[in-house]
């Protein structure tokens, strides 16, 4: 078999855009009709939807890099799509093949203008790594420096262009046909996706973010950024400063090298809360693969791509949030969220409520439970089901921030206390800061936060104060009313679907009957063929109505 015949489509040179939009709209149909053949046979289990996010990851790795960097960025979005799906695209990875060293080759003379001996003192033409987007090369310069050359993948912005008008048009035709995708808001997704994508592929704006972020920790000799070589950058190619290390969930060799784990907790989450409560401008996506550990013990950061922005003139609101975090304050970190930008404010907040209540009474003095994240992500799926709206994408890369780094930290360490690691951060910003307003806040939300742990009340009175908060919400009568109209609509639902395969089943029984003495044979075993199809499924919907029955029985027994 020839090399080229196992090419994907999209890697071939010879790509028209009508095939193209054939192939996207192909998967787009095939994914959909799975979906609505398991809602008809009424699959909608777990299981079946795990199944269909390991074949969507599949179909998305076939389509290539366009919609593998869907996926990833749906991966964060349990806002939208259920756990399940998120969790198989979770485990998307770039398992995209290498391309040809002298395509790679070809592209950095291009860019920069000079052959590649001209440019470098040696250049290695086998990667060190691949990925959809492009890969990366380790070159010497002629001063001696050691670096990586980050060379894009060919064709690669030519491919962005043409999906990003085949996607556009499969947008609106989803929206058009499909009402119930409409509150999902995809146009806005769409934009919002791209944009992100034109940044993540201009390694100019890539090394800009690098120079930005290597400048906010130029005073911290424990975080390690590479510096960018700007005469060997341009917009298809990257170099930066070599810095090798070891991979940041390693627990195993970087206890070999005498290094603390405890202490790259901490000072990853040091790191970030700066990055987040300072700096305003934070890595969006510290994957392991995005982080290491030097042999001295220091963090060492890469790819700036996708770096995110939180407004400048909100940074004393986010000290606010982290004291009300601490505190477990619900009504105060609400507040801080909506005035961010990071919650859309909506006419009923209880869920949303609901669910901060929840998570912070997870940031207790001990370890997180594994167990207890796990309801955190079914309960977030759960509030934006019953009421659904989009989050601002800002809030969900800080989501998938804690949670990646929450993650990390386990590896090394699974008994960590996250809030315990994270307080050194006040003493921190405390040292860094100047005389003014940061530090007289700082100052009245320590004093606050001393009277709170003085003066919090006992795990009775919390109880019996939150069960008083749920009355005034109405949230006990809401929910005792919900499960009792729920299993009375249930009913009801397969009463009427027994009623239509009954009358399908008749319908076509008599059909063939008429056919068969009309001397159609053909037709008419056609249409016993269906009417035992529609008999079957009238069947199981009454095995369903009955076992839906007996149940409800014994509950309202």
């Amino acid at each position: 078999m020839s090399a080229s015949s196992s090419l994907q489509p999209w890697q071939r040179r010879k790509y028209s855009p009508f095939r193209r939009q054939m192939d996207v709209f192909g998967a787009t149909a095939r994914f959909l009709t799975r979906l609505w053949w398991d809602n008809f046979l009424g699959r909608n289990t777990p299981e079946c939807r795990r199944q269909q996010g390991r074949k969507l990851v599949n179909q998305l790795l076939r389509l290539g890099p366009t919609f593998i960097k869907i996926g990833q960025a749906l991966s964060t979005r349990s806002d939208l799509i259920p756990l399940e799906y998120t969790e198989a695209l979770g485990e998307l990875q770039d398992r995209v093949p290498e391309f040809d060293p002298n395509e790679a080759i070809a592209v950095i003379e291009s860019e920069l203008g000079g052959s590649i001996h001209t440019l470098f003192r040696e250049f290695d033409r086998f990667p060190l790594a691949a990925a959809s987007l492009g890969q990366v090369h380790r070159a010497t310069l002629h001063t001696g420096e050691l670096v990586v050359v980050k060379v894009q993948r060919p064709g690669l912005e030519e491919l962005f262009n043409l999906d990003f008008e085949v996607i556009h048009r499969l947008v609106r035709i989803l929206n058009r046909y499909i009402p119930a995708v409409r509150k999902y808001e995809l146009e806005a997704l769409y934009n919002e996706f791209f944009g992100l994508l034109y940044q993540e592929i201009d390694y100019i704006h890539e090394g800009k973010n690098a120079d930005r972020f290597r400048e906010n920790f130029a005073e911290q000799p424990h975080i390690l950024v590479p510096k960018v070589y700007w005469r060997y950058t341009a917009r298809r190619v990257l170099t930066l400063e070599y810095l090798p290390g070891i991979k940041i969930d390693d627990r195993q060799t970087i206890e070999a090298c005498d290094i603390n784990p405890d202490q790259l907790i901490q000072a990853g989450i040091t790191c970030y809360l700066q990055q987040l409560l300072k700096d305003g401008f934070f890595q969006s996506d510290p994957h392991p693969g995005n982080m290491a550990v030097s042999q001295d013990g220091h963090l060492i950061f890469y790819d700036f791509g996708t770096m995110a922005e939180v407004k400048s003139m909100a940074q004393d609101q986010m000290l606010n949030t982290f004291f009300a975090v601490m505190k477990k304050d619900t009504e105060g970190v609400v507040s801080s969220l909506v005035y961010m930008g990071l919650l859309e404010p909506k006419p009923d907040m209880t869920p949303v409520k609901r669910l901060v209540s929840f998570v912070l009474d997870q940031f207790r003095e001990k370890p997180i439970d594994l167990k207890a994240f796990e309801q955190m992500g079914s309960e977030l799926y759960i509030m934006f089901e019953q009421q659904p709206f989009r989050l601002p994408a800002q809030m969900m890369f800080i989501i998938k921030s804690v949670t990646t780094l929450d993650g990390i930290a386990r590896a090394l360490n699974p008994q960590y206390n996250l809030l315990a690691a994270s307080t050194p951060f006040l003493k921190e910003l405390t040292q860094s800061a100047r005389k003014g307003s940061l530090v007289k806040q700082l100052a009245q939300q320590t004093k606050s936060y001393i009277r709170y742990r003085l003066t919090r009340p006992s795990d009775a009175e919390r109880a019996i104060a939150q069960l008083e908060t749920r009355i005034e919400q109405g949230e006990l009568q809401f929910r005792v009313r919900t499960e009792t109209s729920d299993r009375i609509l249930k009913r009801v639902y397969l009463a009427i679907k027994c009623l239509i395969y009954a009358c399908m089943t008749g319908f076509s029984l008599l059909c063939g009957t008429l056919l068969l003495l009309g001397s159609y044979p053909n037709w008419a075993i056609v249409l016993f063929g269906l009417a035992s199809f529609c008999f079957f499924l009238l069947l199981r919907s009454l095995s369903r109505l009955a076992v839906r029955e007996r149940l409800d029985k014994l509950v309202e027994k």
